[in-house]
Parts: structure tokens; sequence; C-alpha cells
């Protein structure tokens, strides 16, 4: 059993307790639910903020620890003044160290947030939504085409956009209508070795109508504009700033070095 087929079946088992601890009707009831979601979308397409979704993640299972001494609120600050197009927060517990109280902190911040799970089960859009996500994300590697869709479509009808992630070729018929945003993710996510040449090789297959955003391994500007080129729009970036002793400040001066370029 690979690294992801754990993740998912703790996950699966984490669901049904949460299920049953906080049923759907209670987390409809949360302040956030009947907030409008701000759009990923008009965010990554907005000239004036960089293309960069920041993530607060304090460890993976690949790198353990990464970073578990500062403030998610602080950090997200700091990514949002500096010119984030977005905001990602990671949310498993077991595997990254996050939590729901971690995404509602970031909630201060008025860009979008994108939920960062491993979603399985149409509970765990709703308390997304409950808890103040903006964007789901929909592995490809843990779900077949018909659940992307299924969940997709889930999101969509509760105003939430959807981040699909792909890794090869073997994904691409994951791709539907309600996945209009596509991020290829150059780590490999059953054996975590990365590849950043992974997004120029899939991004030819990919339908020209979807918004495309590359995800991992991403730690210097050139590879920014080499991306921006291929037709990449959006750039998701964690490990980068948050292995420095003050991820904000490595954010702003990494913002700093992509203005110089444009």
């Amino acid at each position: 059993m690979n690294i992801l087929d754990k993740i998912v079946e703790y996950k699966k088992k984490e669901v049904a307790e949460r299920k049953a601890a906080a049923p759907v009707a209670m987390l409809e009831r949360n302040g956030f639910f009947d907030r409008q979601p701000l759009s990923l979308r008009a965010s990554l397409t907005d000239p004036a903020k960089t293309g960069v979704i920041a993530e607060f993640k304090r460890r993976s299972p690949s790198k353990g620890v990464i970073n578990d001494r500062v403030s998610v609120e602080a950090v997200t600050k700091g990514y949002a003044a500096a010119g984030a197009s977005c905001l990602s927060v990671l949310t498993d517990g077991p595997s990254f160290g996050g939590s729901s109280e971690d995404l509602m902190a970031a909630r201060v911040n008025n860009i979008p947030i994108l939920r960062k799970d491993f979603i399985v089960d149409e509970y765990q859009i709703v308390e997304a939504k409950a808890i103040g996500a903006d964007v789901i994300l929909l592995i490809a590697a843990c779900l077949s085409p018909e659940e992307v869709c299924r969940l997709a479509k889930f999101a969509r009808s509760l105003g939430l956009e959807v981040l699909l992630e792909i890794h090869g070729e073997d994904e691409l018929g994951h791709i539907c209508g309600a996945t209009p945003i596509v991020g290829v993710n150059n780590r490999d996510l059953k054996t975590f070795t990365v590849d950043i040449e992974s997004s120029i090789r899939l991004i030819e297959r990919i339908p020209t109508d979807k918004l495309l955003i590359a995800e991992s391994g991403i730690d210097n500007v050139e590879t920014i504009f080499r991306m921006k080129d291929a037709g990449f729009h959006g750039f998701l970036i964690g490990e980068r700033f948050m292995k420095e002793q003050d991820p904000a400040i490595a954010f702003a001066s990494f913002v700093e070095q992509l203005k110089m370029r444009r």
C-alpha cells in the first residue's frame, strides 16, 4: 500500500467519524456557510496579482516537519499583503498537521482560500463551505472520473470552485465540464517524487478552455516564467516559503523578484 492509499484509507474513516459528530444540518448553521465565496478564477486572472497560490503547510509525509513554529494567521496575512492570488491551507491532520481551525483562522483574509485535503465524500465539501473555504481540491489519483464529476458538480451547487489535480496522462479522463480549473502536480502522490517537467509535458493534452495551475516543486521565479510561457495561469507554492523561518517575508521577497522580472 503506497502513501496515498494509506491516506485515503484513514480519510474515509475520519469522514465517517466527523459525520457522526457533526451532521450536515449542524455544519449548515456555521456562520461561514452563508457567505458568498470568492472566485479563484477572477483572482488568478487579475493582472494586479501574482498568480501565486501561497500555501500554509506544517509538515508532509515526504519531508516530515517543515515549519511548526509559525502562526497560520500571521503567515497568511503576510501572503495576502504581498499579493498572493489565493491561499492554500492544509486541513489534513495525520499527514500534514493541518486542521479546519487553521482554515478558519486564515479566513481573516479577503482573498480566495483553497481547502487542501483529500476529499472523498460530499460531506467534506459541505464542511469546506462551513469553515470558510472558497475552493476545494479534487485529486484524480484517489478518485474515479465519475467521482470527480459528481463531487465537482456538488461543490459548484454550493457556490464553491473546484481545482482538479492531475499528475499523468492516465488521469486526463478525469477532466470534465464541472472542472474548469485544472492543476498539474509535479509531485507523484504515490511515491512523493518530484518532476518539474510533468506540467510542461501534459499541458498540450489539456483542453484549451481550462484555467491551468502548476503545482509543487516550484522554487524560483525562472520556473514561474517558464510555466507562464507554456500557458499556465497560476502556481501553487508551499514548501518554498514554509521552510523559511518567516514564510511571509520569504514570499514577499519572492514577489519582489517576480516584479523585477516583469
